[in-house]
Formats: C-alpha cells, structure tokens, sequence
C-alpha cells in the first residue's frame, strides 16, 4: 500500500465517509467536530461535513438546496451552535462550524479585520447595541432585509462577523442574531499565524488536493 493510499483510507475513516461511519447522534456529531476541528454543513471540498457523516437520506429527494439535506439529522447543524460552537462563514461564505482551538487560531485573524473595519456602520452599530436579531438591527439602522444583507456578507467572509441561528417558538419563526466577533470571542488569543490555520484545516481533511490550500 502507498502513503496517499494509507491516507485516503484514514481519511475515509476520520472523516466518517462511509455509511458504517455514520453518526448516529449529536452526542457524536459534538464529538466528530471535537475530532476534526472544523466542519462544513454539506460536503462541498476536502474538509469533513457534518450532513455528509450523516448518510442519511434527504429530507426531499431530487431537490436541490434544502431538500438535499439529512431527513431528520438536519437540525444538529444549529443545535452544535446552540451548544456554544461557532459558526462562520470564512470558508468562501460558506457556514463553517469551528471547535474553541480553531476558534483561537481564527481569533487574531478575525480581530486584525475588526480593527480594520472599524468605521464599518454595522460593526459600530454591534458594539453600542451588543449582538442583535436581525429585526432589530434592520429597525435601528433603518435597512431593509436586501440591504442588511449585502453589509453582512463581506464582514462575515472574513470573519468580523458572526452570525448565529436561532428559532422562536410563539410565533414559530427562524431567524439570526448577529455578533462582532470579539463579542462572540472575547478573550485574545496569541497570534499562530494563517500557516497554523492551514494546518488545522488539512489535519480535519487528512488529504486534500493541493489546489484547494489557497482557498
């Protein structure tokens, strides 16, 4: 056997690729993001996904979006979150949740882009009002939903801003609450380096292409 090919097995294993790896609770899936450090939603490169761990069939089958995502195992996405995990969206905007490590190896990051942004509206908004529903920060910044949209996706890509999911029961509805990042995270953690990060996200895939690095 070759090394990529004695890595690809590990990797098949550490990231739960086949079904008789498949998480079986979200006692598990805590664990697999313990294990990994970093977790995408769906499986879209060479880093670990939690629906993908799942192997279980979609909520709709042949649809795309929603209706691709586990049938019953789709809520353990917020719920990590709710267990105090973040969720960013650093990962080319997509939602990426992260262990308290790779979170400090974020934290410098995320901080030196706060810092420059700090004349950013939405960023000063967050800092006098504290993490808000987006209900609110719509009614006191005066936007509307498109607007508010198109401020927080360059702030969340780089890590400014986080967003978090949340459901209200009476009425039933979802939505998000957003947070500066060092509200979120608010203890400094010592500066790795973008490298350490690399390296955090090629130990949660085993193997990638290398192509994929910049990214």
């Amino acid at each position: 056997m070759t090394a990529t090919e004695e890595l690809r097995q590990r990797r098949a294993r550490a990231c739960r690729l086949t079904p008789d790896r498949a998480l079986g609770s979200l006692d598990e899936a805590e664990a697999f993001l313990l294990d990994r450090g970093l977790l995408t939603r769906t499986p879209d490169s060479a880093l670990p996904s939690l629906f993908g761990a799942c192997h279980e069939e979609p909520y709709a089958p042949g649809s795309p979006g929603f209706g691709s995502w586990p049938r019953t195992k789709y809520p353990w996405f917020g719920e990590l979150g709710a267990r105090g995990y973040l969720t960013t969206a650093v990962h080319r905007g997509k939602s990426l949740l992260v262990s308290p490590e790779v979170a400090a190896l974020l934290d410098p990051l995320c901080r030196a882009e706060l810092a420059r942004r700090q004349d950013d509206p939405l960023l000063r908004h967050l800092a006098d009002a504290g993490p808000s529903e987006l209900a609110d920060v719509q009614l006191e910044l005066g936007v509307e939903p498109k607007e508010l949209r198109r401020l927080r996706a360059p702030l969340e890509r780089c890590g400014a801003l986080v967003a978090r999911s949340i459901v209200h029961e009476d009425p039933h509805r979802h939505t998000s609450v957003l947070a500066r990042w060092d509200q979120v995270h608010p203890e400094p953690a010592p500066e790795r380096g973008l490298e350490a990060l690399v390296g955090a996200a090629l130990h949660a895939a085993v193997l990638a292409p290398e192509d994929e690095l910049p990214k």
